[in-house]
This record gives C-alpha cells, structure tokens and sequence, in this order.
C-alpha cells in the first residue's frame, strides 16, 4: 500500500479541483452542442411541416447522408458505439469530424422527414468534445477513459434536461448490472453543467404532466409489474428489430449510400397511409397528447415500423426520443386495459421502455422523478427494473458489455452483439457433447 505524510481529504481537494476544471470544460462544450442541436432540430420540424412537399425528398435526402460517411465518416460510423467501444478498449481518439457530421446528418434526418431521435446525436458530440480536450491535455488512458464518460452524460443531460439521469446513464450504459464509480464525480459534474447551458441560452425542453399518482397498492403493484414486463419485451422488439433489419439491409445493398436511400423510399410510401404524419421526426406533439387523452392502440407498434427503417437503413439521430413515444403510447394503450390513470402508465412507459430497451434501469427511473416528480419514483423504479430484467440481454447499444448477466450464464465483459454467437457455440458443444455420449 502506497503511504503518504499527507491527509487524504487534502489529495482529495486536488483531486476535486482537477476534474472540476476538465468536466465543466466537457459540459460548458456539449450544453452548447446539445442547445444548437435542439435549435435545429426544432427549425427542421418546423420547416417541414411548413412545407409538405419536403418528404417527397427524403430518399435524396437519405442518399446524401449515406455519401457524406461513405467519404467523410467511416472512421465515425460506429457512432454511440465506437464510444462505449473506446472506453472500454482505448485505441484512438475519436475524430473531430464526429460531432459536426453527426449534428448535419440529424438535422437532415428531421427535415426530409425521417423517424428519428437526438439523444445519440448530443451523445456522440459530447464525447467527440471530450476526447478533444484530451488530445489538448494529453491525458493518459484511464483519465481519457472517464472523460468520454462525462462527455456521454454531459450530451444526455443537456438534451434532455435531466442533469442526474444524464450523470447515471454516462456510468450505467457501459455495461449491464455494472456502475463505473470512478466516473462518479466527472459524470455529475459535467451533466450538471450541461444541463444549465441550454435554459441559459432560452433553449427550454419539453414539460410532461401527470397531475395525479395513486396510493400505492396491491392491485397498483401488480399492474405495473405487468406493464412492466410488456415495457420490456417491446423495448427487446425494438432493439432485435432495429440490429436485424440494419443486418439485412447491409447484406442485400452493397453500396452504403443506397442504403438510406432505401430507407427513404419505404418510409415515403408508409407516410402515404392516412393519418401517419405524427410518426415522422420526434412526434413530440403525440408524447405529450399520450398524457393527456387515449389513442390508438396501435400508435407505438406504427411509430416502431418507422423507426426501425429509418435508423435501421443509415440514416442519422438517436433511438430514445422514439422509444419515449413508443413507451408513452404504449402505456397509454395499457391504461385503456389496466386500472391505472391515463398519464401515470403513459410516464411509466415513457421511461420503462427505455430502461429495457438500453439496459440502464437507475437512470431511467431517476429520469421519471426528475421529469413527472418523485410521488411516480415507487412505480417507475417498478417498471424500470422489470424491463430492463425482460428485455433479455440485448440492447439499443450492442458494444455493451456484460458486467454481471440478467439471469443467463454469460462471461463477463462480452459484447451484446457476440451473445448470439455464443449461445450458438454453446448449444453447437451441448449437442455435440450428448451426441458423444450416445
């Protein structure tokens, strides 16, 4: 053990000082990311529902984005992943060119049309300006290591306005039923800043309203234990559905920018169908009519399909903001079968189909408090936790890995994507093992 003559406290003061300086570095640049984000995000909306005709472009539009990373952005492709990919196992530092591509690309994304998200936008500029400071700084690996991690929460945090959540999600998506507490400070300390960026700038999010949370009971317990399960499989759907589309798609085209376009092609026809305008861009209008009033049932099975095709066929912004909508609706269409207030299972669904969907339970039910209040902390930590348990060991980001597995024996530290592999080995040496015995 390492002995020195000095109190703790005081190498902790320095300690303190240090990241205090490089996280609030991390969060004053990805506040003024995620508010320039959240600036053109809202004029492309604008813009295009201004001008209809617009979404008769998105294939062009898809076309273009695919040309622009198949010259300029192959290095950053991997997008969220190629972070938790680099925190893990540093190799490079993430090029430059990864924010304002990822920035131009989204944006392009909502104007034309397409069905997207921005989470993973401020996610990945967030971290692309953490590694430029350590590129300035010239930090080592495991201090490069925990700033790409407060960059991660800085980018959620300020594009959602959820500081604490934002803090968490940077220490929990890196591997599931694992937290990173050598992060701890960096992470809250630049999602802390982050978050106070935009409302500075006049940037203001989204408010949700649920104005009334039963008493807890037995009948309210066994209801969100049940949408809770439904939250999970859904979010498993979608993240099965999106990995496995994006497989197909990249098998059948072989020319990336085709791909998108594609993409646009389909989604153009399914917007042709009456009444599917609200699936296009960040529907939030419809998350926040899923407090307030029943809708269709099938509006979150819809919103999955366009999607799903969107992002499963190149084009560019993030799954959350989606899987809000699709979780909102979701448990808006529960509340219809279930004993429970419209808002309060629509909230619920908002973050538990999150929380299954990207294996990060705590985050998500922090975000529930931090966004409806804590009277929903009870059932959101409920129905969080039960979706993250059935949503099975897959996930919106397949460069996860395994800390401590759901339930099934999976060694430590795979990747999601190898799951499938190995359960393939595994059964391939079963059966090959029962074959010897016979």
């Amino acid at each position: 053990m390492k002995k020195t003559k000095y109190p703790e406290q005081l190498s902790m003061l320095v300690y303190l000082a240090r990241w205090l300086v490089l996280a609030s570095a991390v969060g004053a640049l990805a506040g003024l990311a995620s508010s320039a984000l959240l600036l053109s995000l809202e004029w492309a909306t604008d813009t295009r529902n201004a001008h209809r005709w617009l979404l008769w472009l998105l294939p062009l539009a898809g076309f273009a984005v695919g040309l622009l990373y198949h010259l300029m952005g192959k290095s950053v492709e991997g997008g969220n992943n190629l972070l938790i990919d680099e925190i893990h196992d540093p190799k490079k530092i993430v090029p430059k060119r990864m924010a304002p591509l990822i920035l131009l690309g989204t944006v392009i994304t909502h104007l034309f049309g397409g069905s997207a998200g921005r989470e993973g936008t401020a996610v990945q500029m967030g971290g692309a300006l953490a590694d430029m400071i350590t590129r300035i700084t010239r930090l080592e690996p495991d201090e490069r290591r925990i700033l790409l991690m407060a960059g991660i929460s800085a980018g959620f945090a300020s594009v959602f306005g959820t500081p604490l959540a934002g803090a968490i999600f940077g220490l929990e998506v890196l591997a599931i039923g694992r937290l990173r507490y050598d992060a701890i400070l960096p992470c809250f300390i630049a999602a802390i800043i982050s978050d106070q960026i935009p409302e500075l700038l006049g940037v203001h999010h989204t408010h949700y309203v649920i104005p009334f949370v039963p008493h807890f009971s037995i009948g309210i317990f066994g209801a969100t234990l049940l949408a809770g399960i439904v939250f999970g499989l859904v979010g498993m759907l979608f993240a099965e559905a999106t990995h496995g589309l994006s497989r197909l798609v990249k098998r059948v085209i072989a020319f990336p920018p085709l791909r998108p376009f594609a993409g646009g092609v389909v989604v153009l026809l399914l917007a042709q169908l009456p009444n599917t305008d609200k699936y296009l861009g960040l529907g939030i209008p419809t998350i926040v009519e899923a407090f307030e009033k029943p809708l269709p049932v099938y509006d979150f099975a819809d919103k999955i399909v366009f999607t799903v095709v969107t992002l499963a066929s190149g084009f560019k912004g993030g799954e959350v903001t989606p899987l809000f909508y699709i979780g909102a609706t979701l448990g808006n269409a529960l509340a219809q079968v279930l004993s429970m207030p419209i808002p309060v299972l629509a909230g619920l669904g908002f973050v538990a189909v999150f929380a299954g969907a990207a294996n990060t339970p705590i985050a998500s039910t922090v975000m529930a408090i931090e966004l409806f209040g804590p009277e929903i902390g009870v059932l959101a930590g409920i129905a969080c936790v039960v979706s993250y348990l059935f949503s099975g060991h897959s996930g919106i980001y397949h460069a996860q890995r395994v800390g401590h597995a759901k339930r099934l024996t999976i060694p430590e530290g795979m990747r999601l994507s190898d799951i499938a592999g190995f359960r393939k080995r595994s059964r391939d040496d079963t059966d090959k093992a029962d074959a010897d015995r016979k």
